[in-house]
């Protein structure tokens, strides 16, 4: 299940990047637009909304599941404020979730790093995958190293070296879509490590 970003809905170039490149690899994926973006609306809705969102979708996620069909590990995550939204989620033992995918995580508001949104993190048991761009302003991959040492469950940083927060690098550095290609590929790399696909996973 990814999420989009604040400023961006599921049809954003990125989320259809990331989302297609996930769907080559053979990942089911699912995405859905939060209410204040179905609304036409800028500004984001209460945390709450946003989360109750998220867990609906989670539990038609699961109820198909449950109509025949075996469910695979569950995996959910988002672009920036998608996935501060999640980490939340999997901090509250969110059933049926057997890790979290972070694009981009605002670690803090740009030029607030004082501002941290790390307070939840303590109590998120599953395994994370944090993907950081290096010159991030809401947090770099090596700040964000910083605050990850409190999560209960295993946790992985794949750094995108002068990558911004959407991953754009210079282009003397990468292409772009060798950067985004690289990215999928963590991900199904990360999902389908040995102890992602053990019995159980997903409680």
């Amino acid at each position: 299940m990814l999420a989009h970003g604040a400023g961006a809905n599921q049809e954003h170039p990125f989320m259809v990047c990331v989302a297609t490149g996930l769907a080559h690899e053979g990942v089911l994926v699912v995405t859905f637009d939060f209410p204040y973006t179905e609304a036409g609306r800028k500004l984001p809705d209460r945390p709450d909304v946003l989360q109750a969102c998220m867990r609906a979708v989670i539990a038609d996620v699961c109820t198909r599941g449950r109509k025949g069909t075996t469910l695979p590990p569950l995996f959910i995550g988002g672009k920036s404020l998608g996935a501060r939204m999640a980490s939340h989620l999997a901090a509250d033992g969110e059933p049926c979730v057997a890790g979290l995918v972070c694009l981009g995580y605002p670690l803090h508001p740009p030029g607030k790093p004082e501002k941290l949104r790390v307070e939840h993190l303590s109590r998120i048991q599953v395994p994370v995958l944090f993907v950081q761009g290096s010159r991030d302003p809401f947090g770099g991959a090596v700040e964000l190293g910083a605050h990850t040492g409190a999560i209960e469950g295993e946790v992985t940083i794949v750094a995108i070296e002068g990558g911004d927060h959407s991953f754009h690098v210079p282009k003397r550095v990468a292409d772009a879509g060798v950067v985004m290609h690289r990215v999928t590929g963590e991900i199904v790399r990360w999902m389908l490590r040995p102890q992602a696909q053990k019995p159980g996973a997903a409680r």
